[in-house]
Order: C-alpha cells, then structure tokens, then sequence
C-alpha cells in the first residue's frame, strides 16, 4: 500500500455490534473497488463523534485502507450533537476502559468481516482516543497502533482529574502491535516527561515502537478546527501515519 491518496471513496453511518452485544453507530469509509486491503479503527476523542473526526476517518480511507470509527458516546446520547454527547459522558467519568475495548473489538470485527478485507487491522486515537489506542494494542490482536497524544499512557493522575482513568504502566509489557507515538514539546498531558517515561518501558520490555515530538506543537495539534492545529506538524505526521500502516497493514 503506497502513502499516496486514492481517488474514490465512500463514507455512510452504519449499525454494528459493541460491547456486551449493543448495537451501536459507527461512521465507515472505504477505497472504491475490490482490492485486498488493510483495515483501521479510529477511536474519537473525548469532544466526540465530530465532523474533525470523520474527516480523519475519511483521510485513512483515501490511503487505501477500511476505516471504521465507533461512536463512544452513542448509548449515553443517540443523536445528540457532539458536544452535548461529550458532556453527558464527561459527567459521568468518561467511557469505561472495558466497554471501550469492546466497542473496538465489534469494529475490528466488522472490519474483518468485509470482503475486501486482508486480515491486517490497526487502530489510531487522538486525546483520549490515542491512550484507548494504546489499551487496545495491549488487550486485543491488532497489527498496528497509533497514539496522537494520548494523556495517561504514563503519568500520574492528577487527584480530583473528572475522568476515570488510570494509566497503563502496568499493561504496557502485554502490548503486542508496532506502536507509533506522535507528540507535542508544548503538551502538558502528555508531557515530554511522560513520553519520555514510556519510551524507557517500551525500551525496556523490547517493544516495537516510534516515538516522534514536534518542537513547539501543544496538546491537540491534528485537530483542523481548533488553534493548537499544527500544519507542520500534521503534515509530517500524516507522512508518519502512511509509511507505518503501509509497512504492517498492507498485503
């Protein structure tokens, strides 16, 4: 698989199967045409099932590849705005680590089950989505991870944080997929400091893995609707993101 954009695609909400059997709504967009190709589940961030986030679902399908995003916040708010969505699940301590990888383990299902499909999935996550991104890559069979700044892979959490979350130091020797890590000198969560803390345990515990920080980037920088968007930065990681699904996604 070249790093280069397809032309035709499609993209349409679809109904799957997520945790504990619910069924769920998901955003999908595929290539055009019958190909053997790679699949990918993009895991939203903590604002939501947005337009920002199809649009990255859109950008992996124009790289040849089925691209699946689960809506997290669905049973919390069917067809509620984003934003409101977002809140509601915010109130209520986020989405639980269990139901996550559930939910994603229905989408990896789904996209297995296409017929264009070559047997290979990853997973990308942005915020929250790229330390989910992370829990995933330790808990299911994937090929692939991506984490774009995910807070709490390492760390502390702080007393009083409104999610609840904790880190996964621990579950970091079961990581079993490549994992790129792409991150900001100007985040605070992740701090340089954290990235530098699961760079020493990935070393140490052997895992397969690329860590890139971008001078100057803060927290959110991929996200084209807000101000920390980064073009720099995302241009050099989208170039990151190709090459590494190319090299463990394709045929």
């Amino acid at each position: 698989m070249s790093d280069s954009l397809i032309g035709s695609l499609s993209a349409t909400t679809v109904r799957m199967t997520g945790h504990d059997g619910d069924e769920i709504e998901a955003y999908l967009a595929r290539p055009e045409g019958g190909q053997r190709r790679g699949g990918v589940v993009v895991i939203h961030h903590l604002p939501g099932y947005d337009r920002a986030t199809k649009e990255m679902v859109r950008r992996i399908a124009e790289l040849g590849y089925d691209a699946i995003c689960p809506n997290l916040h669905y049973r919390e708010a069917p067809g509620a705005a984003p934003d409101d969505a977002a809140a509601t699940v915010r109130a209520a301590g986020g989405v639980p680590d269990a139901r996550l990888v559930g939910d994603v383990a229905g989408s990896l299902a789904y996209l297995r089950a296409l017929p264009t499909a070559n047997g290979r999935v990853g997973v990308i996550g942005h915020c929250s989505g790229g330390r989910q991104a992370v829990l995933v890559a330790c808990q299911l069979a994937v090929d692939a991870a991506v984490d774009c700044y995910g807070a709490f892979v390492t760390g502390t959490v702080p007393e009083g944080f409104p999610l609840k979350v904790t880190n996964l130091v621990d579950q970091l020797p079961a990581l079993g997929a490549p994992l790129l890590g792409l991150f900001g000198s100007a985040d605070t969560h992740p701090s340089p400091d954290q990235v530098a803390e699961l760079e020493r345990i990935l070393t140490e515990q052997g895992k397969d893995f690329e860590l890139h920080t971008y001078e100057g980037a803060g927290h959110g920088f991929f996200a084209v609707d807000r101000p920390a968007y980064n073009v720099p930065a995302v241009q050099d990681g989208w170039e990151r993101i190709a090459a590494f699904f190319a090299k463990h996604l394709g045929e």
